[in-house]
């Protein structure tokens, strides 16, 4: 389903669905190169793309009822996409009642449209409809733009836990927004 955006018509917001598995992984192997690749070991990144963002992976999140994946379209092109999580889809158990945001990226040619902004609004507002009153995120201790973006919309750091990328131990700080 689309959803137009109401400030301009070339915006939308589509629920994914099985038929998207290759736009899905293309966009989720691009995105996450085109923000980590630099920073890490190739072949970890390789590890890490051919596991989290397989076909079979991505089939099984999109076949979830507690979870939702949407691409973000600008001019009919896939510009982000937004994943969020609830109840057993969540990828901790330390907020059992919350809302996950387990992805949110948007490509770098589109990133100075606001659309983060954007799919932080439609969290909020997938978080009220399912009666949530918190959501949560893990965010990599070293990238200081998306820990920007989440304390301007008022999340607050809470934990940390470790986030694999191949062989590669990394800490993502654990992040919280009351509603």
């Amino acid at each position: 389903m689309a959803i137009n955006d109401v400030n301009d018509p070339h915006l939308q917001l589509v629920t994914t669905d099985p038929q998207d598995l290759d736009r899905l992984q293309a966009i989720c192997r691009t995105t996450f190169t085109e923000t980590f690749g630099d920073d890490n070991d190739p072949a970890d990144l390789e590890q890490f793309l051919a596991e989290a963002y397989s076909i079979q992976q991505l089939t099984h999140e999109l076949e979830s009822a507690t979870s939702q994946t949407y691409f973000y379209n600008v001019n009919g092109q896939t510009a982000g996409y937004l994943k969020v999580n609830w109840a057993d889809a969540q990828t901790e158990n330390n907020y059992p009642a919350a809302m996950e945001i387990q992805r949110i990226y948007v490509l770098k040619r589109f990133q100075k449209l606001h659309i983060g902004g954007r799919l932080m609004k439609k969290v909020l507002s997938v978080a009220k409809d399912l009666g949530k009153d918190e959501v949560w995120l893990g965010v990599w201790e070293h990238n200081d733009n998306a820990q920007g973006f989440y304390h301007h919309y008022g999340f607050e750091r809470v934990g940390q836990h470790t986030f694999t990328v191949g062989e590669d131990q990394q800490t993502d700080y654990l992040l919280l927004k009351k509603l």
